[in-house]
């Protein structure tokens, strides 16, 4: 599933390439991408609407509409947003067209159709998607000072993997970055926060900082399955700076332990036996 990095490189694509643009038709084809509202509904309320702007919360993709509406986009486990001309084929999977009175077209591709695309309203959203209201702070949109880092790591007794990945903690982050970060701060993934220092929560909390970021500078990551693609089709390239993530028997980049993986709960998990500690 793409995470922070891989929607906000998304966001960013949208902010360039369609805020400003009215939609003059939409099209949507088959059953489970438009499934909280009645798909003539979802039409309606897109068409002859113009983008704003583009926001993200967390995962998700928030269109804001001259109308009033928001238009919300999750890309679940494969979903695709892609900016094209109408006289381009569209991929196979291809489940909503949105197409500009300026031209071009931005289309909606999910092959294993988790994701979903409905309009409501910003008061209504929080309804829709419960969730929305208690995302925890933003670790790219929102500075978070560290002494409010701090307090709110040690409120948590969970371990730090699955503690990186609880979204009323931090938003956004998923199971990849929260490996990333882990190897970053030198720290194994099932210590807890009242196991750590004071200098291991500040390495901790520059790690989250640092790999994020560096991670939306090279456009996310896009793994051997490839479903992750930005808006105009070009895979990220921060999967070439992973340091443990999917690299299970690889020399550690800063030890040369073989990077070990390991189950926790349904997930794999990677890490550095020796500089992990």
């Amino acid at each position: 599933m793409p995470e922070l990095p891989e929607v906000e490189t998304i966001r960013r694509g949208l902010d360039r390439e369609v805020v400003g643009k009215r939609v003059k038709t939409v099209q949507v084809t088959g059953t489970r991408t438009v499934r909280r509202q009645p798909k003539k509904q979802f039409v309606k309320r897109l068409e002859g609407a113009k983008i704003t702007g583009a926001d993200r919360r967390g995962k998700y993709l928030v269109l804001r509409l001259d109308t009033g509406d928001v238009a919300v986009i999750h890309l679940g486990m494969s979903g695709q947003l892609l900016r094209a001309q109408a006289r381009e084929p569209a991929p196979k999977h291809t489940h909503v067209v949105i197409t500009f009175t300026q031209g071009g077209q931005l289309r909606y591709v999910d092959p294993r159709t988790f994701g979903e695309l409905f309009v409501t309203t910003p008061d209504e959203l929080g309804k829709e998607v419960p969730e929305l209201g208690s995302l925890g702070m933003d670790p790219v949109d929102e500075p978070i000072p560290w002494v409010k880092f701090r307090e709110m790591l040690l409120a948590r007794t969970t371990k730090l993997k699955p503690l990186l990945m609880d979204q009323t903690f931090l938003a956004g982050i998923g199971n990849i970055y929260s490996d990333e970060i882990l190897w970053e701060a030198g720290l194994r993934h099932d210590r807890t926060p009242q196991s750590l220092s004071t200098m291991e929560i500040r390495r901790l909390y520059r790690a989250i900082v640092e790999v994020l970021h560096e991670a939306v500078k090279h456009r996310g990551s896009t793994l051997a399955d490839q479903q992750y693609v930005d808006l105009h089709g070009r895979p990220g390239e921060y999967q070439l700076l992973h340091q443990v993530y999917d690299r299970e028997g690889q020399a550690c980049r800063r030890c040369r332990t073989p990077i070990v993986r390991e189950k926790l709960g349904s997930r794999s998990t990677f890490f550095c036996p020796n500089c992990q500690i």
